[in-house]
């Protein structure tokens, strides 16, 4: 991404495309598309424009030329830009420097471009080198043939362009020269001058501080997941730091120049360490200087674990470091009412593509890390993939949506202001329908809209073109031709700031209606008992159940178990046809969905392609380990990277879900039937599920009905509350996590408790001579002070089971437990372990 001083914003596509948002007129165009390479990850990889782009209109792209064999190298290239019509004109490149790549394998291409204050040029490039046979980790394949799997021969090799971040100074004819201050000077043997920093792998965004000239960039590090005696660390992601020209140890070192073993590939055999003082290139591919200069360690770093020198800040999971820009506010325009304030000088903005997160990292005056904070904790970015402080010091964010290497919908272009004044307000709509038949009554609530500076609102309803607005905090209209409609609130400040927020109506196509009936009692199960379901459907288009229009085979439903019981799950109503739904959480929560999507391919396999390739093949350990520590070669030349943070019944219950999605129609579940549960010991939840998509109509899409019901077991932990008063939670060897009432009148509320069909709940209470004081234990309905339907005495020093009958109560309450003893003196009362709950006989 570029962003000109007029407010252009240029923007490349990997597949060729150079695009430019222009926001007088809120468009994107396209103005140009390179016949280029792309396989593997080269294409179009690097975009920057002149800095003396408002009289030149230069743009330099970093790109694989289409070529065939006669001309394999990456080019930086310079064009023109017509700014009239808005077009790159093709026929104005001049090809600054090749950079020569093997093209026949994977991997990493860099392609950054930057600039100092001197007008030096910077770029980056990968080091073309298969890491896949290294098992995660340093790529030092020394056998005959075997070049392209040794970077030796690119990044740590003097006499070669690949795996460096190089400095030119471009000439207005379209050649460069070599400023001071290089690597190498101009005529040393075996080595090339362009080269500024040397040892990298992928330095996939770099970023140059204008004021000191530091340079900055994220390096995308090895995969292995963990330590290995026999070959070295784990891999790590790095954000660097070069003050100078320098060597930055790959593939001999990695992080803060943890070193890799000596390794002959013909034997597996290791030995001792590369030293990072004296570090020597001995490979045989290596066709430059064989002593190299002392290895630079990185400036931050990080694995896939958690990391012990910086921290939570940095997250765990997946790894894609980059880096961003260095700011001071005294480089934008002074009168600019959106820039950064001066808290920002000199700080730098690091950020990972896959983490999602920017980090804004504060340095001591000589340079040195001092510390490192979230910059708008609270923002969910979609993978930021660059970005650039405009003239108005404002902040652009490309950001390239969750899927790699595929089209994402929600990939987006951001730009974040400050603002020191009053704020703009916050519109936030709704609606009780989204979709149905016509003649549609929907009914919008602004609720939640608000203004941070305590102004008033003023409100404006769009409905559809050509019908009366509505001015108020609720509106409500009927849509009567079928239609997808974009509904706007807008929200409007006393200043006159104003936001909007888009609801998107569709009308013509009535939502189907699925009913899931469950006799007896509709909040726990019992084990090796059945439970009686069945499912209606019923849709004004298509027609229902009962009067065979519609045809069971046709209606899915689940019987789900998740160990445990999440209410955050289960209060999203668990979304419909998600079998084997622990799985999907996990995975949910996880990085996985950087590289996979369900039914479309990304840089990885579709899961449902992964499920085809694998169905009716057992859950082995030899799968799990799989996940566990990453590998490639399965799917193609991208490696899947490990996930040491998971544990390997995660990573079961994640492939288990995968796996599960081989034959939807297997799946589903009879419209009528029987259950018995069974959850092997463990306590959990059981979620049925069923939904019938219709067929559409009136040219809307189709509608999916469902309904859920969940079943959890009948012994739920105490600690498993929904409200409580003057309670801890703590953990008691042998019992698990128990609840502690602090003071008299503590309580604890249990919500959505059916009562139908119930004999009896157990309460297991425990107290303690020395620490607690004992008391009594009652409970209610509905309320603390409800009706009281049992209690018993907890005495110190032992443990006590509460039985309470609860014969003639039926239907949904909340259970209260209270917990009493005025004489306490200053003591926690007792502990509660759990509750059991017995059918009636």
């Amino acid at each position: 991404m570029a962003v000109t001083d007029e407010g252009k914003i240029f923007f490349t596509e990997r597949k060729g495309k150079l695009k430019m948002y222009d926001p007088k007129k809120g468009k994107t165009k396209i103005v140009a598309d390179l016949d280029i390479y792309t396989k593997f990850e080269y294409g179009l990889m690097g975009l920057n424009i002149d800095p003396k782009y408002n009289q030149n209109h230069w743009i330099y792209l970093f790109y694989s030329p289409k070529g065939g064999q006669s001309d394999t190298a990456q080019h930086l290239s310079r064009f023109t830009y017509d700014n009239v019509r808005d077009t790159l004109l093709i026929n104005s490149e001049k090809v600054l420097l090749r950079v020569p790549v093997k093209r026949t394998d994977c991997c990493h291409t860099g392609g950054s471009i930057a600039w100092d204050k001197a007008g030096n040029l910077y770029l980056s490039t990968g080091d073309d080198t298969n890491p896949f046979k290294s098992d995660g980790y340093g790529p030092i394949d020394e056998r005959p043939g075997r070049s392209g799997w040794d970077a030796r021969y690119t990044s740590s090799n003097t006499n070669d362009l690949r795996g460096k971040i190089l400095r030119i100074k471009p000439k207005d004819d379209g050649t460069y020269s070599i400023p001071e201050g290089n690597l190498f000077p101009v005529g040393t043997e075996k080595a090339r001058p362009e080269i500024y920093v040397m040892g990298n792998r992928n330095p996939y965004r770099i970023a140059i501080d204008q004021h000191n000239g530091f340079l900055y960039w994220g390096e995308v590090g090895p995969d292995a997941g963990g330590n290995s005696e026999k070959y070295g660390p784990r891999g790590h992601d790095e954000v660097n730091q070069a003050r100078k020209a320098g060597y930055f140890g790959w593939p001999l070192f990695v992080a803060d120049n943890k070193a890799y073993n000596q390794r002959n590939f013909e034997k597996d055999s290791t030995w001792a360490k590369f030293d990072p003082m004296k570090p020597i290139n001995d490979s045989p591919h290596n066709t430059g200087l064989r002593e190299l200069p002392p290895a630079n360690k990185a400036f931050i770093y990080y694995p896939y674990d958690e990391s012990p020198e910086f921290g939570a800040v940095v997250g765990k999971g997946g790894r894609n470091a980059m880096a961003g820009p260095v700011y001071y506010s005294e480089d934008f325009d002074t009168d600019s009412k959106v820039k950064f304030p001066s808290f920002y000088n000199g700080k730098f903005f690091a950020y990972d593509w896959i983490r999602d997160f920017i980090n804004v990292v504060t340095m001591k005056p000589n340079g040195d890390f001092a510390s490192m904070e979230r910059f708008m904790p609270n923002m969910k970015f979609s993978h930021p993939i660059d970005m650039q402080f405009g003239k108005d010091g404002a902040l652009y964010i490309l950001e390239y949506g969750p899927n790699w290497f595929a089209q994402n919908d929600d990939a987006r272009l951001s730009k974040i202001e400050f603002n020191a004044g009053n704020r703009k307000p916050v519109a936030v709509a709704s609606s009780n329908k989204k979709a149905g038949g016509v003649p549609l009554k929907v009914e919008f609530s602004s609720e939640g809209s608000l203004d941070y500076d305590g102004d008033a609102l003023k409100y404006e309803w769009t409905f559809a073109k050509g019908a009366p607005k509505g001015n108020t905090a609720k509106a409500s209209y009927t849509f009567t031709k079928p239609g997808v409609y974009q509904v706007i609130l807008k929200v409007t400040d006393s200043y006159g700031n104003s936001n909007k927020e888009i609801i998107e109506i569709k009308a013509g196509n009535e939502i189907p209606k699925v009913e899931m009936a469950i006799k007896g009692n509709k909040s726990f199960y019992w084990n090796d008992e059945k439970v009686n379901y069945e499912v209606k459907v019923a849709d004004k288009e298509d027609g229902s159940l009962i009067n065979k229009k519609i045809n069971p085979e046709d209606v899915l439903v689940s019987i789900d178990y998740l160990e445990g019981f999440d209410k955050t799950l289960i209060a999203q109503g668990h979304q419909a046809n998600t079998s084997f739904s622990n799985g999907k959480r996990l995975i949910e929560l996880s990085d996985c969905k950087s590289c996979h999507s369900v039914d479309k391919k990304s840089i990885g396999p579709a899961y449902k392609e992964v499920a085809k390739k694998y169905k009716g093949v057992a859950i082995s350990t030899k799968l799990v380990d799989k996940v566990i520590k990453g590998g490639g070669g399965v799917w193609g030349e991208q490696a899947m990277a490990a996930h040491p943070q998971l544990s390997a019944d995660d990573v079961k219950e994640m492939v288990k879900y995968i796996l599960s999605l081989a034959d939807d129609k297997q799946q589903s579940k009879p419209i009528k039937g029987d259950f018995v549960t069974k959850d092997n010991g463990k306590a959990g939840t059981y979620i049925f599920s069923a939904s019938y998509t219709d067929k559409g109509s009136n040219s809307i899409p189709p509608q999916t009905g469902q309904e859920t019901f969940t079943l959890r077991n009948a012994t739920i932990k105490a600690s498993d509350f929904d409200n409580q008063n003057e309670t801890m939670k703590f953990k008691v060897e042998g019992l698990g996590e128990v609840v502690v009432a602090m003071t008299d009148k503590s309580f604890t509320a249990y919500n959505n408790i059916d009562f139908t069909g119930l004999g009896s709940v157990t309460i297991l209470a425990t107290a303690s001579d020395q620490r607690t004081a004992g008391g009594k234990l009652e409970a209610r309905l509905d309320s603390p002070t409800g009706q009281l339907i049992g209690s018993g005495e907890i005495s110190a020093g032992s443990t006590n089971p509460t039985k309470i009958q609860l014969s003639g109560i039926s239907g949904f309450h909340r259970l209260y437990l209270v917990y009493l003893n005025a004489e306490s003196k200053g003591k926690p009362l007792f502990a509660v372990v759990n509750l059991k709950f017995e059918k009636a006989k």
